[in-house]
């Protein structure tokens, strides 16, 4: 079952004013699987945050469809968009966007409150994903007293507490060390392991390697789509790795 289908995007940037229009995605088509860990890589300019933030509803296509388990986004207005975002989408960002003001435990209910959900409710919700992520024992901490990759747990933990149909994540090991890193993608299979849907925009290999599926965006469209399929995430690594190399050099002998 196809949770994500994206029909003929395109987006550009100051559409009328030929001088400084910027054609960001040409023409994207693909679709992503219920349970699916998708994996979005390409250069810097390539497309592949804009084309992340207009699934997000956070910004909206020039043409085409995006259509979430059957309901198309494209023409929501602005309140429907926040409603869908709160109850279909998990976030997960480079830069955390915890708030230094509240401490984690609130962090994490955030989007919960903003659906008037009742605090007994929410307990229930926050007990066993602090547990699984391991940030019990910081949830009366304020984030400011947290590390980098404590502070990505928690932002993990206000994700997916909604239950979100699809969990967008945007370069989410780019702020981390390795080790961080390590953990934030061992979370993340564990929680793809459980059926959640992943799609996740990245610049590092080691991190696209353990996603089941890698798309690869050149010039504003879908270049190369390569599945995992039984390799390991060291064969995974390597594919990726001799994959770039050829698409770097024009995309002629990619299997």
């Amino acid at each position: 079952m196809n949770i994500l289908e994206i029909n003929n995007l395109r987006k550009v940037y100051n559409e009328g004013k030929i001088e400084t229009k910027v054609t960001a995605l040409k023409d994207i088509n693909f679709k992503v699987k219920k349970g699916e860990f998708v994996a979005i890589m390409g250069e810097s300019g390539s497309g592949k945050s804009t084309l992340l933030n207009l699934i997000a509803t956070l910004d909206n296509p020039t043409s085409g469809e995006i259509i979430l388990n059957n309901e198309e986004i494209k023409n929501k207005n602005d309140k429907e968009k926040a409603r869908f975002r709160r109850e279909k989408l998990g976030f997960v960002y480079q830069d955390f966007s915890l708030l230094n003001s509240l401490n984690i435990k609130d962090n994490i209910f955030l989007p919960l409150v903003l659906e008037n959900t009742k605090y007994k409710e929410m307990e229930e919700k926050l007990n066993p994903i602090a547990k699984a992520l391991k940030i019990d024992s910081l949830l009366y901490k304020f984030p400011y007293e947290l590390s980098g990759g404590q502070k990505q747990r928690v932002a993990v933990a206000r994700a997916i507490i909604t239950n979100p149909e699809i969990l967008l994540a945007d370069e989410p090991t780019g702020a981390l060390d390795s080790n961080s890193s390590m953990e934030l993608l061992n979370i993340f299979e564990k929680i793809n392991e459980t059926g959640q849907t992943i799609l996740m925009v990245t610049h590092s290999t080691m991190a696209a390697a353990r996603a089941s599926r890698v798309l690869f965006i050149k010039d504003g469209k879908i270049f190369y789509d390569l599945y995992k399929g039984e390799m390991t995430n060291e064969q995974m690594y390597e594919k990726l790795v001799k994959s770039q190399m050829i698409i770097l050099a024009g995309g002629e002998g990619l299997e």
